[in-house]
């Protein structure tokens, strides 16, 4: 489902990410840990092309994400249009929740699935309904934001993503701006569609989630995948003495 091949970034003259290479099946759950800094949230923002790679290619299902054959055995950029079609396959949560709080739920929800993927408005709100009672929250359809706790908020966050019937989804400590309270309820969400089979890749601090609901670990530090693992043998036999000195502090 998803191939990164020597994936690079930099900011001027800093260099995030360092040759990053990465494969995802279909219905894999990858969780990417590691200290803050490291790059994981600027893998995932190049994974959804919100980040253009300084080099190294992304493969999305067997096509190139971002760029195309220019014809003259060159590249190029893929118009906006496409790139827009690509990155509809990619469902992407944040640490903030970004909804528009001049909307209510159900607005937030439907706007995109009818303005990108053409939806009926009525197909869309049904669409929409459905995924806000998987989320336990179809009573507050007509609600604002701001009426809405953090967990909630998040939780219409990850509804709107879903809405667009996304291949995969990508999500970028969702818990981090949630109070304790909250973040089980968020975390139950992502569990639910684990179990339903849905691809995703999440960078987080939750280590006993992580250890919970992935197929497999990737620790990050300073631009680089350090080590790969299934959660059991990452979490009691670390390889590499970074991933044990950063298990070490945060265990």
């Amino acid at each position: 489902m998803i191939s990164v091949r020597k994936l690079t970034k930099r900011f001027g003259d800093q260099e995030i990410l360092r040759g990053i290479d990465l494969e995802v099946a279909e219905r894999d759950v990858v969780a990417i840990i590691g200290p803050s800094g490291s790059g994981k949230s600027t893998v995932l923002r190049c994974l959804n092309f919100l980040e253009a790679p300084t080099s190294g290619e992304i493969f999305i299902a067997g096509e190139r994400l971002g760029y195309e054959d220019d014809g003259r055995g060159g590249q190029r950029r893929r118009r906006e249009a496409d790139l827009n079609r690509q990155r509809a396959e990619i469902g992407m949560v944040f640490q903030q929740f970004n909804l528009w709080p001049h909307r209510t739920v159900l607005e937030n929800i439907i706007e995109a699935p009818i303005l990108v993927r053409r939806q009926p408005p009525d197909a869309a709100i049904a669409i929409a309904r459905a995924l806000l009672e998987k989320v336990g929250l179809l009573a507050k359809q007509d609600a604002y934001p701001s009426t809405l706790s953090g967990g909630q908020q998040q939780r219409v966050a990850i509804a709107r993503s879903l809405a667009m019937q996304p291949r995969m989804l990508l999500l970028d400590e969702v818990t981090s701006a949630l109070d304790p309270e909250t973040i089980r309820e968020v975390l139950d969400v992502i569990k639910a569609l684990a179990v339903e089979g849905m691809t995703m890749l999440l960078v987080t601090h939750e280590m006993a989630f992580a250890r919970e609901v992935a197929h497999r670990i990737v620790f990050m530090d300073e631009g680089r995948i350090l080590e790969e693992a299934p959660p059991a043998e990452f979490f009691s036999r670390p390889q590499h003495a970074r991933a044990k000195a950063f298990l070490d502090k945060v265990l």
